[in-house]
């Protein structure tokens, strides 16, 4: 299918896509702030600035995007049929941040939650975070 905008118009959109603040993550916050759990955003003391961070609980919430961050097995996580290779490195790249945020966190002694984009689509997707939480919050040691 053909894109209905121009590439300069196409890139001016893409770039107007922000880190913060994104719906899938105020979703997140909603579901944490109901279920009584208080959290920070965006703290910049851990490395790879978590979108959220539960510092009672020592848990380091990532809220990624199904397309950007290729969520395995989900149909949001299509790739492009132009510039194939450009997409292809640029996923790659993001799949790697990831990971290394992810190690640096638990470096740090927090737990790493990743929360896909798809999940905050349906209230029984966020009542598992709360578990998810709560299970990484016991699995810490003193």
């Amino acid at each position: 299918m053909a894109d209905v905008v121009d590439a300069a118009k196409r890139s001016s959109m893409m770039a107007g896509i922000g880190p913060k603040d994104t719906q899938p993550e105020l979703a997140v916050r909603r579901y944490l702030h109901a279920a009584g759990l208080r959290f920070r955003v965006h703290d910049r003391r851990l490395p790879g600035t978590p979108d959220i961070i539960l510092p009672q609980h020592r848990v380091a919430i990532f809220v990624h995007g199904c397309f950007w961050h290729r969520h395995p097995g989900c149909r949001f996580a299509t790739t492009p049929s132009s510039n194939v290779e450009f997409w292809q490195k640029k996923f790659e790249g993001n799949v790697l941040r990831d990971q290394i945020k992810e190690d640096l966190v638990r470096m740090c002694g927090w737990s790493p939650i990743v929360v896909w984009e798809c999940e905050t689509r349906t209230p029984e997707n966020l009542e598992s975070l709360f578990w998810r939480v709560l299970a990484e919050s016991n699995h810490q040691t003193p």
